[in-house]
Formats: C-alpha cells, structure tokens, sequence
C-alpha cells in the first residue's frame, strides 16, 4: 500500500532515475517479489528464490513513475532469459507493419542502415533485411541474439550503453532509424541510454521508441504490468523533458493499441514537436499526470482488484471447476504472486514458448506445459495471464472453447469469457 510509511521513508532516501532529484513520493508497494522472468527448472525447486521489493514511487520534479529496486541487469537478462518476441502473432504483425511504414517513410534502401536496441530473436529487422536494408541489431541476452543471428541477421550481443554507441561510430556505424520497442522502461542508466541514442544517430536520423503508456497502465488497473524488469512507466510528459536532457526532441507521438496501451516516439536531434506530441501533452496536463494526486488511489484500486480475482477464482474451485493459466509472462508471475494464487487453485500453466515449457512460474512454482494440454486436460476455467493478447490466444483456442472451457481475464476486473 501507499500509505506504509516504511515505503515513505524509502521513498524520501531515492533518487529519481531520469533527473536524479530527491523527495520522491509513493504509489504502491507489491511486496518482495521473485523475478518475473527467472523461470525455474525441476532442479531450482529444491532451492529458495531471491526475492527483491517491489515499490513503485512518483517523482514530483520530472512526472516519471519508477520502482525503487534495480536488480542488476547482468541478473535480468542472463542466459537463461526467456522472452523470445516469435512466439506472438500480434507482435509479428505490429513489427512487420511499424517496419513497412518506416521504409517507405524515411526512403530507406541499401545505403540506410537501421539499428534496434533490445533486438530480441530478430522479429522486426527481419523485415528490413529481406529488403536488403542493412541493419544491426544489439540485444544483451545470448539466447534470443543467438537466434537472430543464426536467422542471418547481424546481432551483438551486449547492453546498449553511452560507451557502446561511441564504439560503433568509431567503427563507422551511423543509424539513419535507431528503433527501440519496450525497451526503455528497462534500463538503469536511462540518461547514457539516451545519450547513446544521440550519439548514434545520423544528424536528419529518427529514433522510434515504444513503451507501455502509463495513463492505460493507471485507467485500467494494469498493475501486473509492474515487475523488476520494467524500471519506469512513462507519460508522454515524463518523455518530452527526459528526452530534452540527453539532446533529442519530440517530434511526434501515436497512441497504439498494443499490449493493452502503449505510446510510440518520435525523436530526433533537431526540430519542433508536432501537434499531436503537443495536443497530448496538454491532454496529460489537464488529467494531472503530472502530479502526484493522479496516482494517489492506485494502491487502494490495486488491492481490490487482487482480491476480487482471488475470490473469484476460489468460488469457480470450491464449485468443483478444475483451473488452470495460459502465458508465462512476467506479468503473470506479478499478478500470482501479489495476489496469492497458486497450486491451491491452479494446476499448471501453458505457453507457445517452447523455452518456457518444462520449467516453473517463479513464486508459485506452476509446472508450464504446452497448450496441447488444454485440450488433453480439459480444465474447466483458464486464468488468461497474458490478457493483452487476448483475441490472439482466444482465436488459438477456438476448439478449447467449442468443447466447453471458458477464460477469466483478469485485468481491468475478473471477467468470465
């Protein structure tokens, strides 16, 4: 809760990430939590998991929302790292769309080049490369870079810090694009992320930069949303000045559907924002993202939520139903572990992702098992944990759901579908 003054005491010792101001403020506090993503194998069970709080505050001073914890990254994005973009349709499309309209856009052909931070297993540069754009993706966990790079898509395996962009220009990488999705919120030095950027930009280059949109993540109760990888939750308000200190603009922004409300920037290190960056920060403002009371309910609104699903979800199982979850996702592993659903009600949890079959939800230690298993197991009732990829996984599961089994979406409020 907000209202702990062990989280205000934490809160007034912090030093905010983006402008490193003092006096931050709390919002919510979820407790100490696993890893989202350190999914475990049948040997780790025997084993205690490392656990790390989970405080989210508000800074007063530059409008950015972050937790206070910053596990090391080293720790986040090991070997093991399981997150593995192919595996979702939804985000094939997105990619593949965003990369089609860029080319056309910036005229991009064989003399271009086009750089992604946090490139994952290649999903989106593939497109650029099938057009013979060269490109150069940059990803720090080995697992996904390896498979881009066995894709035929060059890939460096490492962090993208203010020192490696300065390495690439000295070996004579220039981005015409530098594009970064969902990667910003994870990083720990954000101010020589940006500076990165600046540095390795052309001087007429664009960044294009999406991140989950804090004003959905608050409106639809989105707290799941909220893990040790994603370090802030941004506003286009937050954006415009945290951009400003490391010398880029905003020059224009798009609100986009996907995961359930995300924003996409524009930013490059000259011009003007264009009216829609300047309609939306008037927009913010009028709401009062920029201001402390916008966030002051959160935690009330939180714990309710958590409780009504728990309710929900024991009701279904003292009348009988065998349950069981769709997506290991992170931020599955928040939403189990806040709010204290596991084995007592659950029986196992399926995903797409091969590299997640076999192993264990942090926390609750829910055996992952293949979708197949819906179907050979019938259960009664599917907590849909990765909801903003609801139509996707409903679609996938048409026979599951012609036989009788229904979904709970969780998020905003328990619904039955």
């Amino acid at each position: 809760m907000s209202g702990d003054p062990r989280l205000a005491g934490r809160c007034a010792e912090a030093a905010c990430r983006a402008c490193g101001e003092s006096g931050l403020l709390p919002v919510v506090d979820l407790g100490c939590l696993p890893l989202a993503d350190a999914l475990l194998t049948a040997e780790q069970l025997e084993r205690p998991e490392p656990r790390y709080p989970l405080e989210v505050a508000f800074a007063p001073g530059c409008a950015l929302l972050q937790i206070l914890e910053t596990v090391p990254p080293e720790v986040l994005f090991d070997r093991d790292y399981p997150y593995y973009s192919s595996f979702s349709e939804t985000i094939l499309a997105h990619a593949r769309a965003n990369a089609l309209e860029l080319i056309e856009a910036r005229r991009l052909g064989a003399g271009s080049l086009v750089v992604e931070l946090a490139s994952n297993d290649g999903y989106l540069l593939r497109t650029f490369v099938e057009r013979g754009i060269p490109v150069l993706g940059i990803d720090p966990a080995p697992g996904p870079a390896g498979a881009a790079a066995a894709a035929g898509i060059r890939t460096r395996c490492a962090f993208f810090t203010r020192d490696l962009a300065r390495d690439l220009v000295a070996e004579g990488f220039r981005a015409d694009v530098v594009i970064g999705n969902n990667v910003l919120a994870h990083v720990a030095d954000t101010g020589g992320f940006l500076d990165g950027i600046a540095w390795l930009l052309n001087d007429d280059g664009v960044a294009v930069i999406e991140v989950p949109y804090v004003r959905d993540l608050i409106e639809r109760n989105e707290f799941d949303t909220i893990y040790h990888e994603h370090l802030c939750y941004f506003s286009a308000t937050a954006l415009a000045r945290l951009l400003g200190r490391h010398g880029l603009v905003l020059h224009d922004v798009r609100r986009l559907p996907v995961h359930d409300g995300s924003l996409r920037l524009y930013a490059g290190k000259a011009g003007t924002p264009a009216a829609p960056v300047r309609a939306l920060l008037e927009e913010e403002a009028a709401l009062g993202m920029d201001g402390h009371a916008y966030y002051r309910d959160f935690a009330v609104r939180v714990e309710r939520a958590a409780r009504a699903l728990r309710e929900r979800l024991a009701d279904l199982k003292r009348g009988g139903a065998r349950l069981a979850a769709y997506g290991a996702a992170a931020k599955g592993a928040t939403l189990l572990n806040y709010a204290g659903i596991g084995a007592e009600t659950l029986d196992f949890v399926v995903d797409r992702n091969v590299h997640k079959q076999g192993r264990y939800m942090p926390g609750v230690r829910l055996p992952i098992r293949d979708p197949a298993e819906l179907l050979a197991r019938q259960p009664d009732y599917v907590l849909l944990l990765a909801w903003n990829f609801r139509d996707e996984i409903l679609a996938q599961q048409a026979e599951y759901r012609q036989r009788g089994g229904r979904f709970v979406v969780p998020i905003p409020a328990p619904e039955i579908v």
